[in-house]
């Protein structure tokens, strides 16, 4: 079972990153949101669809992120779809559904939805 999750709190204990380490990663989250995206999509509770704005490298950002999200965080599946917009596909296992809650609130307050 993972700790409830908040668009503040979303890592679960199941997380290998040092807890010092965290709201670093959470920051390049929040970066890249800031950033890039244009829309959030939840397909169900365990799928969310990311919208980015395509630029220069970009693609090559976000893929050396969720690969070193991927390490700390195995449960999730990142597929980036290249392109103009690119699209970043998310989904975890119905047990890790309520990080995506947390991930999903953190990725919509950065595009002005309900947290």
């Amino acid at each position: 079972m993972t700790a409830p999750a908040s668009p503040d709190n979303w890592a679960p204990t199941a997380c290998t990153l040092p807890a010092p380490d965290r709201p670093l990663r959470a920051a390049e989250f929040d970066a890249l949101f800031a950033t890039a995206l244009r829309s959030v999509h939840r397909g169900s509770r365990t799928e969310l669809a990311l919208t980015l704005t395509a630029a220069p490298g970009r693609a090559e950002v976000v893929r050396d992120l969720v690969r070193r999200e991927t390490e700390c965080c195995s449960f999730f599946d990142f597929r980036l779809e290249d392109g103009d917009p690119l699209r970043l596909l998310v989904t975890v296992p119905e047990t890790y559904a309520g990080v995506l809650d947390g991930l999903a609130a953190r990725a919509s307050r950065a595009v002005g939805g309900p947290a």
